[in-house]
């Protein structure tokens, strides 16, 4: 990616979303990792709606360690692949008391230990709760990356993490995470992108864009 026009992509999303922030409601290091957990594949709304309750009745990773697993998944119910969130949590509630004294651990390398933990989750746990900069590629820093051709479309997720870590400054990997997440959840959208009042049309790659770019010329 040319430098100055990594530099104008980034400006443009300061002029956009320069309060970008993690959306997940969270007061500890256990409920933010329990929260990234429940997220995937769904939407931070729904997971935030679930925990106001969940974390009133969950309090400790001894509560999720201890509860039987059927209780547990009843109250995930409302979202999306809650019988393997269930099992999940409890499962790394239990390692979590086994090997680092009921504390949620500090460095990429163990978080990825835990079960159900994956790259993403570990990279927004270390960034948001330990303030080690980071870039998760979710799905829509992934969509926003190729969309705007920092990564190429076949490029993998780690590949993207990489290119945009290369690409974006170090000081700044946390900020452009949650900045690339707000482009992507409400502006370039997966379907319906707001094409129209986007002053990187010209950088979007996708031939609709590039329909779009030319139509308007």
């Amino acid at each position: 990616m040319n430098k100055d026009k990594m530099k104008r992509i980034l400006d443009t999303f300061d002029e956009m979303f320069p309060d970008a922030k993690c959306e997940l409601n969270h007061e500890n290091h256990l409920q933010l990792l329990i929260a990234v957990m429940l997220s995937a594949q769904t939407t931070d709304a729904s997971v935030n709606k679930l925990t106001n309750t969940l974390f009133q009745k969950y309090q400790t990773v001894e509560d999720y360690a201890y509860a039987p697993i059927e209780e547990l998944e009843k109250d995930l119910h409302t979202i999306g692949l809650y019988h393997n969130k269930a099992k999940n949590i409890k499962a790394m509630a239990n390692q979590l008391i086994e090997r680092f004294h009921g504390e949620v651990p500090a460095t990429h390398e163990e978080l990825m230990s835990l079960p159900g933990v994956g790259r993403k989750t570990a990279n927004v746990v270390v960034s948001e709760g330990f303030g080690v900069p980071a870039i998760a590629v979710d799905t829509h820093v992934e969509r926003i990356s190729k969309r705007l051709q920092i990564a190429k479309k076949d490029d993998s997720v780690i590949i993207v993490e990489q290119k945009l870590q290369k690409a974006v400054p170090k000081q700044r990997w946390t900020k452009t995470h949650h900045q690339m997440i707000f482009f992507g959840r409400y502006h370039c959208k997966a379907i319906n992108p707001n094409c129209q009042n986007c002053s990187l049309i010209d950088i979007c790659h996708e031939e609709k864009r590039k329909k779009y770019l030319k139509e308007r010329s």
